[in-house]
Parts: C-alpha cells; structure tokens; sequence
C-alpha cells in the first residue's frame, strides 16, 4: 500500500518563495550592514538560515544576488521615502535623513557601484526617477519639470553629505529651504 499522505502542507512552489525571499532579505541586510563586500553566497545562507546550496539555486550568480537585493532595496527606499515625504512634505530634511545611516550608506554604495556596472544602472535609474517622481507630486508639478529633477539633485547632495559627511543637519535643512523657494516659483 502506498502512502498518499502528503510529507508538507504547503505547496513546494510557496515553499521556494519563502526560500528565495529570505535568501534576498539576508542578502539586503548584508548590504546595508556591511556594504557590498559584505555579500557572498556564503554570508547570505548563513543569514537566512539556509544551506549554502540553497543561494546557487535561487541566484545563479552573486551579480544576480546583488542586482536583486540592490533593486529590493531601491524599492523599499522609494516606498519608505514616498511615505516620510507625505507625511512631512519636503521640508524637513530631517526626516527622511534620520533613518538608518548603515541602510543609507549601502543603498549609495550600490548607486555608485552602478557606474561600473551596467546590469545595475537600470535599477539606479529607477531610484532616481522615483524619486523624481515623489518630489515633482510634492511640489504639484509634472513629473518631466525640471524644478523637480533640480530639487531632487540638491536633496541627493545633501543626503549624500550627511550620510558620508556626517554634517550637521541645520546646514543642510536651510540650504533645503532654499532651494524649495527657487523651486516652487512659477517659471
């Protein structure tokens, strides 16, 4: 007689998921924790609690494991910073610089790291046009207005100094003002 009770509940292609996902979610946290360098096959398993097999089934390579985690993290920070900046406005700086510095500082790591790397610039333009984006609807403008891809670069420049720099964010927050006030004059 043969056995036809089933050895799992869930299906094997749910099972997968998970997998893939905490294998993606590992390799994410490697990479704000301790920048690219930080992520190998290895490093990612051992995160996820899963066996080092499991990284080669799931991402073919560690430039896939990487452009996958980059773009999961790019979405993740499009989302959080859609949600800081309705529910600040563009105004204050601080909010949207306080969150975590390790995360802030790989997610830039990966942009620069976009440079060299073809395969990643489509995600970095992404990030850069969801931003964009975010910051031309908080000003009430079209998307292709170039006040908001200015506004935006300042933002950037700013974020980038006080992520890198550390520079107190008084200064960056009355050269925000600024520049929101060039910004929001119709041209």
């Amino acid at each position: 007689m043969t056995d036809t009770t089933p050895h799992e509940t869930r299906p094997p292609q749910e099972r997968g998921r998970r997998r893939r996902a905490a294998l993606l979610e590992a390799a994410v946290d490697l990479l704000t924790e301790g920048g690219f360098a930080a992520v190998s096959h290895r490093a990612v398993a051992q995160r996820a609690g899963l066996p080092l097999a499991a990284t080669t089934y799931y991402f073919a390579s560690r430039d896939q494991l990487l452009s996958e985690a980059f773009a999961q993290l790019v979405d993740d920070e499009l989302a959080a910073t859609r949600t800081l900046i309705t529910r600040h406005g563009l105004t204050h700086l601080a909010a949207y610089m306080a969150p975590d510095r390790n995360r802030q500082l790989g997610l830039w790591e990966l942009y620069v790291h976009a440079g060299r790397d073809p395969a990643l610039q489509q995600i970095a333009r992404r990030w850069t046009d969801g931003c964009v984006a975010t910051v031309a609807d908080a000003l009430g403008l079209p998307p292709d207005d170039p006040r908001a891809r200015l506004l935006y670069t300042t933002i950037s420049a700013l974020w980038l100094e006080h992520v890198v720099e550390q520079r107190p964010l008084q200064q960056s927050q009355a050269l925000l003002e600024a520049a929101l006030k060039m910004c929001s004059h119709p041209q």
